[in-house]
Order: structure tokens, then sequence, then C-alpha cells
């Protein structure tokens, strides 16, 4: 993988057409093991995750810090597997023993990672959020669809926990007409901390590979791993790391395989003065017609006096919740309304509540991988990438925001009644954390065309300067894959 232009066509194919391993077994790799720091390991998780399922065989990791890859290889060996060590993805994906790999890297590794494996000839498994950009989820698409590869984005509204089945009862016309979907991501995050000045980097670290794509830049935070969720040169804030869980739900709820025809966005990082520079309080509106989606992080607690305890064992007592939902997706309809699996009255009396048949994302993955039907998965990338859009998005609005008075927001909601009264609703709770509500950011209504995946008319030439990103050689996501 050295050279991506070596990777032609004919090569792909002839990849596409080799027997599997051993007993027809499924021979994986994991690019990306992660850090146990905040519960950052989704690599080891997943990579447990797939040793268990029948017919996969994990045949190698691969991260580019020692003191995630070296404790993880050790694991395996003490569990009984034998397996092979990369730090260069590159070289994992020249392995033709490997047919398939699971991305479990930073957010600005998953596009270049799983075009370059789709060029390999290797099915992919991406970690959420599907990309870091609007740009290169559609690259991956097309990389899916010309190579001939099995792409799947995970998310936890795409699991098998009864959601899906709750919104189709929702679908069948039982609660009437639906009128908005509410996106939820309460999660209390305390301070990441704030640095006096660049912090060394790890020796068991090779940080140009790190970096990939995104610029060589200083570390300005305290933990290397797992913060750059919140740097936007890497991550994609909360609605990008637990959010896009349920924004990709939100999705499936309007049914629209189409970006929205506006988007406008209000927040800010509040309560703390540290070193992340995404937002922890977001309010997005998505303008799809005829029921919009509102989506809203709510990074803070109940008040002030538990911000120092976010993060202990209890924080989840620390937050709100809504309609008994803490992170996912509210589906607010005529005569009553769909949270996580059940079916509600108005009036809160549950319905019905819902189970589902389906296997895990991982195991469909599986099984898609073996039949080679996209509609096997439970989410495909073209899925992922729409969902993710939805971040960038709401993101974008913000980042060409700026501070503005609560009356002006006012203003700017108008008659929409729901955004209007989650507006009031969260700046309560900011209220509650001291907060100066003169202080939130606006981001402008941006319009977006569908079909193009790019911004039209005021702002647009702003906003299009997000859509995708400058590259660093040779670790570039190419126009043509």
């Amino acid at each position: 993988m050295r050279n991506v232009s070596r990777r032609s066509f004919v090569i792909s194919l002839a990849a596409a057409s080799r027997v599997l391993g051993a007993n027809n077994d499924i021979r994986l790799g994991v690019i990306g093991v992660g850090s146990t720091v905040k519960g950052g390991g989704r690599g080891k998780a997943d990579a447990r995750s797939f040793r268990r399922i029948p017919g996969v065989r994990v045949m190698a990791l691969c991260d580019p810090d020692h003191a995630n890859l070296d404790p993880e290889v050790e694991q395996f060996a003490k569990d009984g597997y034998k397996v092979e060590a990369y730090t260069d993805l590159r070289k994992l994906l020249d392995n033709k023993d490997i047919d398939a790999v699971c991305v479990t890297t930073p957010n600005h590794w998953h596009a270049l990672a799983a075009i370059w494996a789709c060029q390999a000839g290797k099915d992919v498994y991406v970690e959420k959020p599907a990309s870091h950009t609007i740009f290169e989820g559609r690259k991956m698409v097309e990389a899916a669809r010309k190579y001939g590869r099995i792409v799947s984005v995970t998310s936890n509204s795409r699991s098998p926990t009864g959601f899906r089945e709750a919104l189709q009862y929702a679908f069948d016309g039982n609660l009437g007409k639906i009128r908005y979907v509410y996106g939820l991501d309460f999660n209390a995050r305390t301070s990441i901390g704030k640095v006096s000045g660049p912090q060394p980097i790890p020796k068991s670290i090779d940080y140009d590979l790190w970096s990939g794509p995104a610029p060589i830049a200083p570390v300005m935070r305290q933990f290397l791993h797992y913060d750059w969720h919140w740097i936007w040169s890497y991550g994609n804030g909360d609605v990008g790391n637990m959010g896009i869980h349920s924004m990709d739900g939100c999705r499936m709820a309007v049914r629209q395989d189409a970006l929205p025809k506006h988007v406008m966005s209000f927040g800010g990082r509040f309560a703390y003065d540290d070193d992340g520079q995404t937002p922890n309080t977001q309010l997005i509106f998505l303008d799809y017609q005829p029921a919009p989606i509102i989506y809203e992080v709510r990074g803070l607690p109940h008040d002030k006096s538990l911000l120092s305890t976010a993060w202990n064992q209890n924080y989840k007592e620390t937050m709100d919740s809504y309609r008994g939902v803490r992170i996912g997706v509210v589906v607010q309809c005529e005569g009553g309304y769909i949270a996580a699996n059940g079916a509600f009255e108005k009036n809160g009396t549950r319905i019905r509540e819902f189970k589902s048949p389906n296997p895990t994302e991982q195991v469909a993955f599986i099984q898609a991988v073996r039949s080679r039907k996209e509609t096997d998965l439970a989410g495909d990338i073209l899925q992922g990438h729409l969902s993710a859009s939805l971040v960038h998005l709401g993101n974008i609005s913000y980042r060409l925001g700026k501070v503005t008075p609560p009356g002006e927001i006012q203003e700017r909601i108008g008659g929409r009644q729901e955004l209007r009264t989650i507006y009031e609703s969260l700046q309560e709770r900011l209220r509650a954390n001291g907060v100066d509500l003169n202080q939130m950011v606006a981001g402008p209504m941006l319009t977006m065309d569908s079909d193009t995946e790019r911004f039209t008319g005021a702002f647009s030439k702003e906003a299009n300067r997000f859509v995708s990103r400058t590259y660093r050689k040779p670790f570039v996501v190419p126009e043509k894959v």
C-alpha cells in the first residue's frame, strides 16, 4: 500500500476472487487497537467480538503506538491466539492472507484506511462515524462500489435493540404522522485540562503515522489518545462521538437517503476553560420535510456543583433525560411517541415494547462478507456516509458562527415551536451551570444541495471550505478512488 496508484482495478478483482483461508475462515485484521485511557479501547472490544464469531480468525493487529499495540498482542497470546503485529496499516493491507479489516482509528483516518483497504481487495468494517468530512464519506462509498467491497459502518441505532422494530410500528401509522425527530446526547463530560505548552510525544508512538492525513501539530492536550475527539483536526466533537449513534437513528426515522435542505446550529464550550475546541453544548436543526430533526448535545450536568464529579461512577445521576432517554432518539408523532425500543401514548403510557431478531453488527458484517450482499449489513457505507454528513453539517454551521445575543437567536428560530421549546430548556440548563447566555455561538442557516453535496447561497463559499480538508502527502484521500 506504499503507492496507492499501483492498486489497479484488475488487481482488486483478482484479490476479490481469491479463496478464503483454511476451513473457509474469514481472516481479519484490526486497524487501531486504541488506548484504555478514558475508555478509548474500541479496537480491543471489536477484536474480541469478532474473535467470538465462528469462522472468523483475527490474524493481525495494527496501531502506531506500541504502548497500545504490544499489550494487546501479548493478551492475545495469553488467550491462545497468535497474531501478527503492525504499526503501519499499509503493511497490514499488503498481507494477502487477510480478507477483511476492522477500522477503529481516530476519525481522521477512517476514510483513507477504508479506501486503501478497498483498493487492496479487502472488505471493511468501519467504526462510527464513517468519515471526518462530507467529501471523505462520498469517496468511501465510491471506493466500495468501484472495487466491489462490502463496507459496513456501525451505529447503536442499527444494533438489535428493538429500535428499528419500534420505528416500523410508527411507520405503519399506529401513532399518526411524525411531527419531528429529537436526537439526544445528554452525556456529562468534565474538562480535559489545559496544558501550558506542547506536550512531549511518547517514544512509543510513530506520530507521523498517527497524524496521517492531518497536519503534524504539537500535542496541545494532556492525553494524546481519546481527547483527540475534541480537536477539530482529528475528531468531530461530542455529536461525532456518542452523538452519531442516535443521529443515525434520527435519519432512519425521517426515512430519507438525502441530506436536508437547510441546517443551523447553536452552542459553545461552556463552564470550563480547557484545550478542547469542539462544543460541549450544541443544538442542531436539520430541515427535513415534512418532519425535521432537532439534535441536542448537552455535556453539562444538572448544575455547576456537579461539574467536578461528572465522570465519577455515578455520573449518570448528574445528567438530564427526556422521556427516559439520555443518549438516543425520541420520535414525536401526532398520537404518541417512540423512545428507545418502546411505543408510548402522549401521556407516557407504554403501548408496546419491541425486541429484535437481527444479529449484531459484527455478525451481520461477516454474513455479508460471505454472501456478498450489502442488504445483509446492519448499515452499509452509504447509510453511514449520509448520517455522518448530518454531523458535519451541524459542525460546519457552528464553526461559521459567532457569539450572538439570546434575543437574536430567538429571532432566527422564528416560528419553529419545537426548536424554540428545546432551546429554552437548554438555556435553563446553562443557567444552572452558571453560563452567561450571551456567550452562545449561533451559526448561520446554510443551504445544502444534496445531489452535489455542496452548499449553495449565503455563506456557501465559507461553508464549502469545510466539506473537505487539506491533506498531508502521502496520506491523501484521492478525488478519484
